[in-house]
């Protein structure tokens, strides 16, 4: 039974593609889920969904959709972004205290409000567990904190494990991580049998910050099922800097900003793609405009599906310079589709391009248009990450993942999967 707020074509972030991925990963791997959202997806195009996608899963309320062993179904209980802070997301609640019912499934209290945002985590998990009393399932796996609440009913009454997917906390959000949001991850970690990262990274806040053991904490790096036809990137006369992510301060998209300008003064036919929204834009436009830049940035907004493509096979180089990262899809994506690739020290896609990439601190805008611009000039730079890169992604697959959480499934539920080879694992 695995818990969510975003699946392809409603996506407003990379989580709803790491989920996307790692179910399709687990139906190779002959595992049976049930994927449970909090609002219907319309059979029209929602905000943030691929309309050309025609491998979408596409449904009306109350919805629930089949596609061989994997079910999706909704239990219609909108629920806000999951990528705002608490404090981002107290902004646009209504503060009158915490209601008793949370008090009273534990979800617990914390400073701050009610309003829409925890009424609606609420009759989520209200309506998850209606739906799990009719439902038979071994394990229940819960992607971030909104479903942590769903996820601890639901145990309660079914007695299940759960297993807590961390694909990002509190920490990466906001800098004074003490509110509600923190209160939930806390508890949800500490109520699972085991919490899965999506890296290393997370895996250190998870000990340092939510107090759970290492022996109950597992890094499942995500993946990516890499283009049939990868992209064979050349330098041009034009030179395209590609910033693809949240506008968001977690984001650093000032810093890309900052960092192109050295490069615009460096290199005069260079051009910079800042592809992506957030609460940053407006911010992000004043920053290029201040700068000097303002015609050499293009900000073509959300892109989808065959666009996010032509995005990347336009780039001469991608640049994620992330505050905090906790992995990072879009690096994989862009070096799969054979771009260059500078990542921020502070992202777990990092540990997967080892060798494929060139890390930077996020804030070293002169170290990163150094950078940036040593890929644009000397084409063996280049051809060398991008060479790397392409062995590093061909083994962090979907299926690898999907492959280490039926372990973890195993492991949970006391089945034990000992001395069956990896190999074998896809037939569990």
């Amino acid at each position: 039974l695995m818990l969510g707020w975003e699946f392809p074509p409603f996506i407003s972030g990379g989580l709803g593609t790491a989920c996307r991925g790692l179910t399709e990963g687990l139906k190779r791997a002959d595992a049976r889920v049930l994927f449970v959202l909090p609002r219907a997806i319309d059979a029209g195009a929602p905000p943030g969904s691929d309309p050309n996608d025609a491998a979408s899963i596409r449904y009306a309320s109350p919805g629930r959709r089949r596609i061989d062993r994997v079910v999706v179904a909704a239990v219609s209980s909108a629920i806000a972004s999951p990528y705002l802070s608490d404090h981002e997301t107290a902004e646009r609640e209504t503060f009158s205290g915490t209601p008793s019912s949370l008090r009273v499934m534990g979800v617990g209290a914390g400073e701050g409000y009610d309003g829409d945002l925890l009424a609606k985590i609420q009759a989520y998990a209200q309506r998850c567990v209606q739906l799990a009393r009719r439902e038979l399932f071994d394990v229940i796996h819960a992607h971030d904190w909104m479903t942590y609440p769903a996820a601890m009913a639901i145990s309660a009454v079914s007695g299940r494990p759960i297993v807590a997917h961390v694909h990002a906390t509190e920490y990466d959000r906001s800098s004074d991580p003490t509110g509600t949001i923190y209160d939930i991850e806390r508890r949800g970690m500490q109520a699972a049998a085991r919490v899965v990262t999506v890296s290393r990274h997370t895996r250190d806040i998870v000990l340092e910050r939510y107090g759970v053991p290492g022996d109950r904490v597992t890094v499942v790096h995500n993946g990516i099922d890499a283009p049939a036809a990868p992209h064979r990137h050349t330098n041009g006369h034009d030179p395209t800097v590609l910033f693809l992510g949240r506008v968001t301060r977690q984001k650093g998209p000032r810093f890309f900003i900052r960092a192109a300008a050295r490069v615009a003064a460096r290199i005069p036919a260079a051009r910079f793609v800042v592809a992506g929204a957030g609460d940053e834009m407006n911010a992000t436009v004043t920053l290029a405009r201040e700068l000097g830049i303002s015609d050499r940035v293009t900000f073509p907004g959300f892109l989808h599906g065959a666009d996010v493509d032509r995005a990347y096979d336009g780039a001469s180089v991608y640049v994620m310079p992330s505050v905090s990262e906790p992995f990072g899809l879009t690096a994989l994506e862009a070096a799969s589709r054979g771009v260059p690739v500078i990542v921020s020290n502070t992202s777990g896609a990092a540990e997967v391009l080892v060798n494929g990439s060139l890390k930077v601190d996020y804030w070293d805008v002169d170290a990163m248009a150094r950078m940036i611009t040593a890929v644009i000039t000397k084409p063996g730079l280049g051809e060398s990450l991008v060479r790397e890169s392409r062995r590093e992604v061909a083994s962090a697959t979907w299926d690898a993942a999907a492959h280490r959480c039926v372990r973890i499934y195993h492991e949970v539920t006391g089945r034990s999967a000992a001395g069956v080879p990896d190999a074998m694992l896809a037939g569990v």
